[in-house]
C-alpha cells in the first residue's frame, strides 16, 4: 500500500507527539511505501533539512518538508483576535496554511497514493481528491482537552477563550473524524467515547509506546537520595500547569517532611513561569536536554501530577520503562492499563500527593516493587514494536476505498 503521512513536525524521538509520530511512521514504512510531508516552522527547516540529510530522520527515503511562517506570540495573540471576531475556531485557523495545501496538492499530483494519515485532526481540513481515503492519528481528543481546560481555568478571559474555542471546534473534529475511513486513538476509554458520538466511524486503539531498549534502568545505584524528577514538554499547556500545580501546593509539603529533597523539572522551552521555580528551595529546572534518561535513571521518584490532559502520557511509561516508581493524579495515568499500588501509585489532593512521593523517598523497597512491576507492564503491552503492529494491522485492515475488509 502507497500512504502519505502528513505531520505538523518532523518526527522526532525526543518529544511527546514527535516519539508517536517516529515510532508509528517507522513501523509503517517497515510494512508498506510511505511517503512523508512534514510541515516545518520556517525557523526550524534549516536545521530539519540537515537532520534529514545526515540520515537522522531517514524513516523512510521519501520526506518532503514544507516550510511554513513561525508562529510569534504577536501573530499568535492577532490570529485569536480574528478567530473572535468571526466566530470561528483559532486552533482550525492557525492549522491551515496556503504552503502546506499547495505542497499536499503537488505530491498527490506527482504520485499516487492509496491512503493518507494525518496527524490529528486539526491537519485533517486539507483538500484531498475524490475517493482518497483519510485517516486521522488522534494523539489525543483535542475537544475534551479543551474542555478539561474550561474547567480547570480560573482567569475568567482564559476561561471564556477556553469555551468558546471547545464550541467551535468540537463539531469540526467530529464532522472530520466522521468523514475518515479509519480512526486512531491512544486508548480504550477514548474509543468508547468517541464511538459513542460516531457509531459509523471505524475507530482503533494504537497505544503509545515506550522504547524498550533506549529506556532501560540504570540500577538503584544511579539515584540520587531525594531526587523527584518530572520530565515533560514544557512549552505544552497542560505540562506547564502540572509543574506549577506541583510547585506551589505539594513541594512544600514535601520539604517540610524532606528538608534534603530535591526536584528536577526537565523538558524543553520552559516559559518564565517554570523557570522561576528554580529560585524555589531544592528545585531545578533544565531546559531542553538532548535525554532524559539521564535525568529519570537520577530520579528516586517520578511524578505526573497532571491536572488538565488528553491522550495517554508518555512521560508515564518512559519511567516505568526505568523501573521508576511514580506517583501521578488520576488523570496523569488515565487510559493506561495500570493498577493503582502495584505499578504506581496514584493521588489527586495536594496532601495525598506530597505524601505518597515522601512515603516512596522513604522506602527503597517499596520503589524497587513498583518499579519492577512497571517494568513487566510496558514490557508486555507497552512496547513500540507492538504498539505499531497495531496500526500497521489497521491500516492493513482497510479496502482501496477506505473501509475496513
Amino acid at each position: 500500500m502507497k500512504i502519505l503521512v502528513v505531520c505538523r513536525h518532523l518526527p522526532s524521538p525526543t518529544w511527546g507527539a514527535g516519539t508517536r509520530n517516529y515510532y508509528l511512521l517507522r513501523a509503517l514504512a517497515r510494512a508498506h511505501a510511505v511517503t512523508l510531508l512534514a510541515l516545518v516552522d520556517a525557523a526550524d527547516s534549516t536545521a530539519a533539512e540537515s537532520d534529514h540529510a545526515h540520515g537522522s530522520w531517514r524513516l523512510t527515503p521519501d520526506v518532503r518538508l514544507v516550510s511554513l511562517p513561525s508562529e510569534t506570540r504577536p501573530r499568535k495573540r492577532l490570529g485569536q483576535a480574528r478567530a473572535l471576531l468571526t466566530g470561528q475556531s483559532y486552533q482550525l485557523l492557525a492549522a491551515q496554511w496556503p504552503a502546506a495545501q499547495a505542497a499536499l496538492d503537488d505530491t498527490l499530483a506527482q504520485r499516487s497514493f492509496d491512503v493518507v494519515l494525518f496527524e490529528s485532526a486539526m491537519l485533517a481540513g486539507y483538500r484531498l481528491p475524490p475517493g482518497l481515503p483519510a485517516l486521522i492519528d488522534q494523539h489525543n481528543l483535542e475537544y475534551e482537552l479543551l474542555w478539561r481546560s474550561y474547567i480547570r481555568e480560573r482567569d475568567p478571559l482564559r476561561r471564556g477563550y477556553n469555551w468558546l474555542e471547545y464550541r467551535r471546534f468540537k463539531p469540526h473534529e467530529l464532522r472530520r473524524c466522521r468523514g475518515a475511513a479509519l480512526v486512531v486513538v491512544t486508548s480504550e476509554r477514548e474509543r468508547v467515547l468517541l464511538q459513542r458520538l460516531l457509531p459509523d466511524t471505524t475507530i482503533r486503539v494504537v497505544p503509545n509506546g515506550v522504547d524498550l531498549c533506549a529506556y532501560q534502568s540504570s540500577g538503584p545505584e544511579a539515584e540520587v537520595a531525594g531526587r523527584v524528577v518530572f520530565t515533560a514538554a514544557l512549552d505544552y499547556y497542560p505540562n506547564i500547569q502540572a509543574a506549577l500545580f506541583f510547585a506551589r501546593h505539594c513541594w512544600p509539603r514535601i520539604r517540610q517532611a524532606e528538608p534534603a529533597a530535591t526536584w528536577q523539572i526537565v523538558g524543553r522551552n520552559p516559559p518564565a513561569e517554570v523557570r522561576r521555580l528554580a529560585r524555589l528551595p531544592g528545585i531545578s529546572v533544565t531546559g531542553s536536554v538532548a535525554a532524559t534518561q539521564p535525568y529519570l535513571a537520577a530520579g528516586a521518584v517520578a511524578v505526573a501530577p497532571m491536572l488538565i490532559g488528553g491522550g495517554t502520557r508518555l512521560k508515564i511509561l518512559d519511567a516505568l520503562a526505568m523501573r521508576k516508581a511514580v506517583v501521578s493524579t488520576s488523570l496523569g495515568c488515565e487510559g493506561l492499563d495500570v493498577v493503582p499500588d502495584t505499578h504506581l501509585l496514584i493521588a489527586d489532593a495536594p496532601e495525598a500527593l506530597a505524601r505518597a512521593v515522601v512515603g516512596l523517598l522513604r522506602d527503597s523497597r517499596r520503589r524497587a516493587t513498583l518499579g519492577d512491576a512497571g517494568r513487566t507492564l510496558v514490557e508486555e503491552r507497552y512496547s513500540w514494536d507492538s504498539c505499531g503492529a497495531r496500526l500497521v494491522q489497521a491500516v492493513d485492515e482497510l479496502r482501496l476505498n477506505g473501509r475496513p475488509a
